[in-house]
């Protein structure tokens, strides 16, 4: 699990640089663009990750104390602010698409794939949830490794988060 997220820290950094790369060489049309973001949804979608990985954070002690459909609850929880979470990227998503700010805007097209390969790391994180909960259900396979990699995991995509939230919605 280890090498799979510092992979995707990797690969995510190079996205960040890229970005800031672009946004350097053309920092008026970067703030012009930046400025239909709602900034609203973007710190209800950050308190929502942060939230979750609270919950998978709580769950680690809970299943290695035994506490095992404590564990399986908080897991549950923090699947359910992932779902909250797409739900409102999806709308947020909407919302601009419709309002015509497009991938035709660099920014946005940095904003697109950005949040976008994000998303897929939100569904994966959440399979990845849903196998630990699984696993937490059948009293012959819980491990605690299981429950502790699915945390790295969910981490990981909301540390990803707080850093694309800055990129894109706080730095001016």
């Amino acid at each position: 699990m280890w090498v799979m997220v510092l992979g995707d820290m990797l690969i995510f950094g190079g996205y960040f640089v890229i970005f800031m790369i672009y946004r350097a060489m053309t920092p008026e049309a970067f703030l012009e663009a930046q400025q239909h973001l709602d900034v609203t949804i973007g710190v209800v979608n950050t308190v929502v990750l942060l939230t979750s990985s609270w919950f998978v954070a709580l769950s680690v002690p809970a299943v290695r104390q035994g506490r095992h459909e404590h564990g399986i609850r908080l897991v549950y929880a923090a699947g359910a602010c992932g779902v909250l979470f797409m739900t409102l990227k999806f709308y947020e998503w909407y919302t601009k698409i419709t309002g015509g700010q497009t991938n035709s805007e660099m920014f946005y097209s940095f904003y697109y794939v950005l949040t976008g390969v994000h998303l897929l790391h939100v569904l994966i994180g959440l399979v990845v949830l849903g196998v630990v909960v699984r696993e937490l259900r059948n009293p012959s396979r819980r491990r605690v490794s299981m429950v502790e990699s699915g945390a790295v995991y969910w981490h990981m995509v909301d540390l990803l988060w707080v850093v694309i939230f800055a990129l894109l919605y706080v730095m001016r």
